[in-house]
């Protein structure tokens, strides 16, 4: 599963991506062609790749930050180029420029981290043979002509045509024949540089990937994660940045939430408000974040490798394909369902299913999931509003008001009873009193009549 694939993910991973300060297109394209990482050795040099990062950004002036950063603003997507020359397609000056252009850049690129010590971080080829190839004058600039110095006989001919106007036509024909001949040499000359050229493009894209995420480790205040060998995944003090963005910018704090799960189910329940669809959607951005080797929004974590992730959440309904919110959702469930049968390493999370439905048909619809998926080798966290057993899942619920304020932090409970906060919550955010009175008394009425048989 490549990156673009999750991009718009509910669980907000694009307002990660957007907040990347890329310099160039090419990386960012780059970046979103990256395979889901499933295997502990990559995810493990990811990360200590991203550390140098790291080091290197804190450490550096940023003057020097903005010279490198201007840099890799030069960087180009020259593909199609590269792939023309691995052709032996003979490449025209425009081609020629954007691999001269690319080797002058890369080589200064290579001096910079060298000056740091980030070299081994991104291994960039050397093409000072490219440079001596389509520069043979040594005049380092990134710009590209067909020189005189390539052909002693093209020189000859540019200096009869200075000195002959009158033969100019006739001269520049068989000048631009001689051009051509130049042209087919030096891609048949490239040719064999050709892998290191490609290796090239991809490391520059892989340092401005490097830096654009270790700038958002410090700036988020990310943490590393750990790789579980166990299967659980634990956090503490786990956050969603997108959330805490628009509390900091409303002048109000974003309260972190620890949880640990492994395989087997974590029912979480709480009233409405009170956080669950927020964890889900964390946890989820956590675990891509991890597979994809970004920094993960938590003072700790340590997390358990999937080759699976689903998220079901909210209103699925599709225009396009004809189905209504219930219809997606099961559709969604479902495949959570078949996946769980293959021998896959497979994390789900589900936010309050059968909620479009009437409460009894949803009651059991939650019941019986809960039971099916309980019996698989997976991890599911799933959120209710429901009243359902449990049976063997890790319960847990969202504290709910606390001191007459609303406490988002989890707290382990023996069963899966759902609290009745809603009319309190309602009531906190100022609804009007008639209303809520009513509804009191509403509910209080089948416990007087109870009390009177």
């Amino acid at each position: 599963m490549q990156l673009k694939n999750v991009i718009e993910s509910p669980c907000a991973l694009r307002f990660m991506l957007d907040g990347l300060d890329l310099q160039s297109g090419f990386a960012r394209r780059w970046l979103l062609d990256t395979e889901m990482m499933t295997c502990e050795a990559e995810i493990e040099a990811s990360y200590d790749v991203l550390r140098q990062f790291v080091d290197f950004v804190r450490s550096i002036e940023p003057s020097f930050l903005n010279t490198l950063l201007f840099r890799l603003q030069g960087v180009k997507d020259i593909r199609t180029t590269v792939k023309n020359l691995r052709q032996q397609s003979t490449l025209d000056d425009i081609e020629l420029f954007e691999v001269k252009h690319l080797a002058i850049l890369s080589t200064e690129v290579v001096k910079l981290l060298k000056n740091h010590n980030l070299d081994s971080a991104v291994e960039i080829p050397s093409l000072d043979e490219v440079i001596t190839i389509l520069d043979p004058d040594g005049m380092k600039i990134a710009s590209f002509y067909i020189y005189d110095s390539y052909c002693e006989q093209l020189k000859d001919l540019r200096i009869a045509m200075r000195k002959n106007p009158d033969k100019q036509d006739e001269l520049l024909l068989e000048a631009a024949e001689i051009e051509e001949e130049v042209r087919i040499d030096l891609t048949r000359k490239l040719h064999s540089h050709v892998d290191d050229i490609e290796r090239a493009l991809i490391a520059l894209a892989k340092v401005d990937i490097g830096v654009a995420k270790a700038r958002q480790v410090v700036d988020l205040e990310l943490c590393f994660p750990s790789i579980s060998s166990d299967g659980s995944s634990n956090y503490r003090a786990m956050f969603h940045p997108q959330v805490k963005d628009a509390l900091n910018r409303a002048g109000r704090q974003f309260q972190p939430v620890d949880i640990s799960f492994a395989d087997r189910p974590t029912l979480i329940t709480g009233a409405n408000m009170g956080g669950k669809t927020v964890v889900l959607k964390t946890l989820t951005l956590c675990q891509l974040l991890f597979q994809f080797g970004f920094g993960i929004p938590a003072s700790e974590a340590s997390i358990a490798i999937k080759d699976e992730i689903y998220f079901c959440i909210g209103d699925e309904q599709s225009i396009e394909k004809g189905l209504s919110s219930f219809a997606a959702e099961m559709k969604n469930i479902d495949a959570v369902i078949q996946a769980s049968r293959q021998n896959r390493r497979l994390l789900a999370l589900i936010d309050e299913p059968a909620r479009t439905t009437n409460p009894t048909e949803g009651t059991a619809l939650v019941q019986a999931l809960l039971k099916v998926l309980s019996t698989k080798h997976m991890s599911l966290i799933m959120t209710t509003h429901y009243d359902i057993e449990p049976g063997t899942a890790h319960c847990l619920r969202v504290k709910g008001f606390d001191n007459g304020a609303m406490n988002y932090s989890l707290v382990e409970v023996a069963g899966g009873e759902v609290p009745h906060e809603a009319l309190t919550i309602a009531q906190s955010l100022g609804i009007d009193a008639e209303w809520i009175n009513l509804a009191r008394k509403e509910l209080d009425e089948p416990k007087q009549k109870i009390n009177t048989i």
